[in-house]
């Protein structure tokens, strides 16, 4: 009888975790239109950076997003979150856009930003691996990353800056996001992330920060 249960359960999981890892690749790429275009918005109207009021900001949406996540009201608040950091890069896109490479640092970015996504999500679709070892490895380094950016963030405030270290910093938070993508792809896959619009989220927030830290080490390695 157990050994039928089972047999029974079985297909019923996987059903499951296939169901949840389609809505999240379609709700996500959904959301990166959104922000796309949020973006677009920005960059049309020339809004400033907000520095420190986009985190406090971000969290804050994120926050709603973990509250309202087994609500219907919680995908109107995926794309809030979304569109508000799409709408908070533009200023860096519009920036990185005006140097002396221009567009051809964002479209290399965003291109590489597409490869590393499509091709470490693939690798754990078709391997089928585990990947949950990571986690407290990734923790770790998530801590780390961004204790050494509130650390720059208050010291460029009082006029110190290592552009070295914030290189350091970008190409470490490629590595680290590269990291989240393979353990996130893993963790609905293998069941371990049952709510989509959470798997969204992670997801988007990786490929975030790749973008935008490709996007400051390749203006910095073309003398921008």
């Amino acid at each position: 009888m157990a050994d039928a249960q089972f047999v029974i359960d079985r297909p019923q999981a996987v059903i499951s975790t296939h169901k949840v890892l389609r809505n999240t690749y379609m709700l996500l790429s959904l959301t990166l239109i959104f922000s796309s275009m949020m973006a677009g918005v920005a960059i049309v109207i020339d809004a400033p950076h907000m520095g420190l009021m986009s985190l406090l900001v971000m969290f804050g949406l994120l926050y709603g997003v973990h509250k309202l996540k087994n609500s219907v009201w919680g995908i109107a608040m995926v794309f809030a979150f979304t569109g508000f950091m799409g709408f908070a890069l533009g200023p860096l896109i519009n920036f990185y856009a005006q140097t002396a490479a221009g567009a051809q640092t964002v479209m290399t970015a965003a291109g590489l930003t597409g490869i590393i996504f499509f091709s470490l999500s693939g690798y754990v679709l078709v391997s089928q691996k585990d990947f949950s070892y990571m986690a407290g490895f990734l923790m770790t380094g998530l801590f780390v990353v961004f204790g050494s950016m509130l650390l720059m963030l208050f010291g460029s405030m009082f006029g110190f800056y290592i552009s070295g270290l914030h290189l350091a910093l970008s190409a470490a938070i490629v590595i680290l996001m590269s990291g989240f993508i393979l353990f996130d792809t893993s963790r609905i896959l293998n069941g371990g992330e049952t709510n989509y619009l959470m798997a969204t989220v992670s997801l988007y927030l990786s490929i975030y920060n790749i973008f935008a830290s490709l996007m400051h080490l390749f203006g910095a390695f073309g003398d921008d």
